[in-house]
């Protein structure tokens, strides 16, 4: 058994490590399709083809394995989205992750919605420290897209009263409200409709070349 401690968590060998990143992998998938309040325990442990004893060897229970699914979806949603989440310092970058992003809603024919913003409408009322980590993941999701267009407004790109930190979140939360709106619609058409919206407020700080 993996004895010791690093960051909060056991020190685990490679195996060890496999394994609980293969339970969270299928807490994850689970609690997409079917959602947490559905998905127990026992589901995953079936799922992930684990006895319970290895299953609460790397967690102590629902929350905490709810919490590590929190931090998988979040990496994995911001890992998707690379490279072009790093290049929002102009309008075609913000175009081009603006494709991805259809591109990816479009292949599911706008179900699902999103991953992070699914938990959120399930555990932001109940579970506080879930809640702070969700805010924390949303947090780094408009932190990409801060950087962008901060670089943007450095470049001169973008006239001195554009706000970085605004146009981020108003950018990020019509991502979210499109995400929504085309899984209940089962279209892509208002996550389209919403993306170019906000990139359409960005262009309105655009600085017009001279000459």
């Amino acid at each position: 058994m993996d004895t010791g401690t690093a960051g909060g968590l056991p020190r685990l060998t490679r195996k060890g490590r496999a394994t609980r990143e293969r339970i969270v992998a299928v807490a994850a998938g689970l609690m997409f399709e079917r959602g947490v309040a559905v998905t127990s325990i026992d589901d995953v442990r079936s799922a992930a083809e684990v006895s319970s004893s290895q299953l609460y060897h790397y967690f102590d229970g629902k929350r905490e394995l709810v919490r590590a699914v929190i931090a998988h979806q979040t990496e994995a949603v911001l890992a998707a989205q690379q490279p072009q989440l790093s290049r929002l310092d102009s309008i075609e970058g913000l175009q081009t992750w603006r494709d991805l992003v259809l591109g990816v809603q479009a292949g599911r024919n706008g179900a699902g919605g999103c991953p992070i913003g699914s938990l959120a409408a399930e555990l932001a009322e109940i579970d506080p420290e879930a809640r702070l980590d969700l805010a924390d993941g949303l947090g780094r999701w408009a932190g990409a897209i801060r950087d962008g267009l901060a670089a943007m407004r450095a470049r001169g790109d973008l006239d001195e009263s554009a706000d970085p930190d605004r146009l981020a979140m108003v950018t990020l939360a019509a991502l979210q409200g499109g995400l929504l709106l085309a899984q209940v619609h089962r279209d892509t058409a208002p996550l389209q409709a919403a993306l170019d919206a906000a990139i359409a407020h960005i262009r309105s700080f655009e600085v017009a070349v001279a000459g």
